[in-house]
Order: C-alpha cells, then structure tokens, then sequence
C-alpha cells in the first residue's frame, strides 16, 4: 500500500473508527475485501471529466459511483426544492454519521475539472476503498448541487437535519478544487480539531499536508454554522486563480498525483 492511501485510511479510521481496519492492498482478514486506486485510475477518472453542463455532471456523478461498486439503486437523487444532491450511504452499526462530500456543478466557463470534478472523482475513490468494510460510523457520500451559486446544495442538506439527530453528525469532510499543489485544510473554512488531526498523521507518516486560510466559501461552512465539525480539504497553488471559473479549468491542468496525494490526506 502506497503511503499517501495509508494516510487516507489512517484519518478515516481515525473518525470512525473501523469495525475492522484494512492492513494490505487487498485483504480478506474477517472476510474484508478492501480495494485502493491508483493514480492512473483516478487520472482516468479525472481525464473523463464532463464539460458540457451541470444535468451532464449529475448524470456522471451517479455513473462513477456506480462505477466504483455502488448499487445502482443505491445511488439516490436527494431533491430539496430546486437543487439536487447526488447521495449514496454506507451504513454503519451505530446512528452515528459522517458527510464526505464534493459539489459536482461548475461555472459557465471551462470544464471544471479542477474545481470540482477532482473533488468528485476522490470521493468516489473514497468510497471504493471503504465500501466492504464493517463499520460503526454511516458514512453518507454526497454530490452537492449548485456549489458555485452560494452552497445551495450543502445548506438544503444541513437545513433537512433534524434538530434532535443533528448530535449523531460526528464530521464533514469537503474535498474541493485538488490537483495544483499538495493537500492542505483551508482553515477559515475548517474546524481546529480536524485541522490538528490531518496535519499529525501526515507528519507521522511524512505525508506532504499544509494548512491556510482561502479566499471564498466551501460546503464545510454550513455544517461548521451547525456546529456540526468539519474539515475543507483543497490542493489550491499559487496562480490558481488564472485557472478556476475560467476556460482553463480542463482536464490537462490536473496533477494527477496531486488528487491522489489528496486522497491520501484523508
């Protein structure tokens, strides 16, 4: 197993924790049968990109999930008024629960491949690596609509939780614009504690992982107003404003290794 997916394994089974932890490329202790990517798989993921418009994305969205080994019918469409998030869940032993997600849609300009289709095509990743696994926590793996027109898709999501079930919510996890540089957590958009965990198992495993503030607003940010913890991961560089919400944001811009070392800091 490469280092930066023992990192992501390491930060998840941190927040569950596992039933039963993966120790090998493909292990089959207690009838675990655990799977993890490649960089050239996820590049292929990432090359895949669509580019046309966000029905296309959600259409994608649900195919690359499936394509990672979801049910077809495990792939739901959660509709609240006119926005679309795009969920499938794993359950776990307990009512305890935590949100991995990534929006899907993007601006009128380029391909958003870099923000966010990177995010996408890691938590579809995310979710072939843990979804024979027996856990305690539920994971609930979400593609949130309409991101870019002011977090329509996270706060719907956030607002539908009810009052007495929000406590079950244990964290968020945002991935969002990766394939520039090297992982790190925004930390105006994040919470302290799991800002201090990802950076310390990265150092422990000699991962590479910084940490900063950013400019905008990300889907941690409505859960963080829930006092629900969250973590906004991205992998921004300088100069990636000359490619986001503009025609440059295409597949060609993405370091391939970069998603991947991403997924690693999870």
């Amino acid at each position: 197993m490469t280092m930066c997916v023992r990192l992501f394994v390491a930060f998840i089974a941190t927040l569950l924790p596992l039933a039963s932890a993966p120790a090998s490329q493909s292990s089959n202790n207690q009838n675990v049968k655990v799977t993890f990517s490649t960089s050239e798989q996820i590049a292929e993921d990432i090359n895949a990109v669509p580019c046309k418009g966000n029905s296309e994305r959600m259409g994608a969205v649900k195919s690359l999930l499936e394509k990672m080994g979801a049910r077809i019918e495990g792939v739901t469409v959660t509709k609240y008024g006119h926005v679309e998030n795009i969920v499938v869940r794993k359950e776990g032993s307990s009512p305890e629960v935590i949100v991995i997600g990534a929006h899907y849609d993007k601006v009128a300009h380029g391909c958003g491949a870099v923000d966010n289709w990177s995010g996408v095509v890691a938590m579809a990743h995310l979710y072939k690596t843990v979804k024979d696994v027996p856990l305690k926590k539920t994971l609930v793996f979400v593609g949130f609509g309409r991101e870019e027109e002011g977090l329509i898709g996270s706060k719907a999501m956030v607002r539908a939780i009810a009052k007495e079930h929000v406590g079950n919510y244990c964290a968020m996890i945002n991935l969002d614009s990766l394939g520039l540089g090297i992982p790190q957590a925004a930390t105006n958009l994040s919470s302290d504690k799991l800002i201090e965990r990802a950076a310390d198992l990265a150092k422990r495993m000699q991962m590479p992982f910084g940490k900063g503030p950013v400019d905008g607003d990300t889907d941690s940010s409505p859960f963080i107003n829930k006092k629900i913890p969250a973590i906004a991961i991205h992998a921004l560089a300088p100069g990636y404003k000359d490619v986001l919400h503009n025609n440059a944001d295409k597949a060609s811009k993405v370091n391939f290794v970069s998603v991947y070392r991403a997924t690693g800091s999870l």
